[in-house]
């Protein structure tokens, strides 16, 4: 029985509590529910403090810079004329007045005077008109300057021949007075002309020293020529010639169309080949002044034979030098216009007073 009263008082007294602590919550919010002033913006509100004005701006009094008199003359004025004057307690004296110097004409450039006209050794050459020499085949202008001791630029003077000084078979090619007829060239190989000065004792002089200035080979000897044609091998030969380079025939001798001749042979061969002497003999001519030949070799063989070798890269012989059959002499150049390195070689005889051309096909072996 004490149980159950002691558990009813237990929940009498829960209820009383319970009761109590619902009377005592409030029926409305303790705090404002309206805006307010500040909110939301992130600034706190603190408490406004009264501005402060600064005082008036006042600018300081002014100052003073000390000075003081500085002792010294003045200058002269400039229309004063004065020549000194006191100058910080010294003395000045004014530079001289500027004076140009005085104009001196140049002097006269003396008058020209041209200088004299060359003549060359031996005395002036002639110009006038005189004798004609007949172009024949195989002859150039430098052959017919060389045989008739005539300088090549009188030759073309005379006839108008242009500035490359172009010949053609038949042409008759007028000399000056002064030409002597030194007798056949390789490339002059005509008949003299009448009117031309010959030495007195009816002897051909010897040729002029080529460009090199090495004496010239003595004039080979004129034995009467064996029968033959121009063209063709002689019935006997007493000169045995070799090849002087072996290579490809790349132009023919004769006639090779324009009015033009090929009085030789052109045999391709590699450049810088080794060309040999075709026979024993005697160097006549080294260089390069003979038109349309390029570098040039002539030997001269007994019993009137002659060979040319032309458009050589290098010559390794001199003038006047003797020379064995197969002996070097130069080598293979690229001058001669055959679209490859080649040579050009003649094999001339003479018959007379003539070199005659020969077909070297002819007279070397096969």
């Amino acid at each position: 029985m004490r149980l159950s009263n002691w558990l009813t008082a237990v929940l009498l007294v829960g209820g009383a509590l319970a009761t109590t602590a619902c009377a005592s919550y409030p029926t409305e919010p303790r705090y404002s529910t309206r805006p307010m002033t500040g909110y939301g913006s992130g600034v706190a509100n603190q408490p406004q403090s009264p501005a402060i004005e600064p005082p008036p701006y006042e600018a300081p009094p002014p100052s003073t810079v000390p000075y003081e008199s500085i002792e010294g003359g003045a200058l002269p004025p400039p229309s004063s004329g004065a020549t000194t004057g006191n100058l910080n307690g010294g003395t000045y004296s004014p530079p001289p007045a500027y004076q140009p110097p005085a104009y001196t004409p140049p002097a006269a450039e003396p008058a020209y005077v041209p200088p004299p006209a060359y003549q060359p050794p031996g005395g002036p050459v002639s110009t006038s008109a005189g004798a004609a020499y007949t172009i024949r085949s195989g002859d150039t202008i430098s052959g017919v300057g060389r045989r008739f001791q005539t300088p090549v630029q009188t030759l073309i003077d005379l006839n108008g021949l242009g500035p490359r000084g172009a010949i053609t078979v038949g042409q008759d090619i007028i000399l000056p007075d002064s030409a002597v007829d030194t007798g056949p060239d390789p490339y002059a190989t005509g008949p003299a002309p009448r009117g031309v000065m010959v030495p007195e004792n009816g002897m051909a002089p010897p040729p002029p020293p080529p460009p090199s200035g090495n004496p010239a080979a003595p004039p080979p000897s004129r034995q009467p020529a064996s029968s033959g044609q121009v063209g063709t091998a002689p019935i006997s030969s007493s000169v045995a010639l070799q090849w002087p380079v072996r290579g490809e025939i790349v132009r023919r001798f004769g006639p090779v169309g324009m009015g033009e001749r090929n009085n030789g042979i052109n045999i391709g061969a590699s450049a810088g080949a080794s060309v040999v002497a075709s026979a024993d003999g005697r160097v006549a001519y080294v260089g390069d002044d003979l038109v349309g030949q390029g570098l040039t070799v002539l030997i001269v063989h007994r019993d009137g034979w002659r060979t040319v070798y032309g458009h050589l890269g290098s010559a390794t012989v001199d003038d006047g030098a003797d020379v064995r059959a197969g002996q070097q002499i130069g080598t293979v150049g690229l001058t001669a216009g055959d679209g490859r390195p080649s040579i050009h070689y003649e094999t001339r005889r003479m018959q007379g007073d003539e070199p005659v051309a020969i077909d070297p096909l002819t007279v070397l072996p096969r």
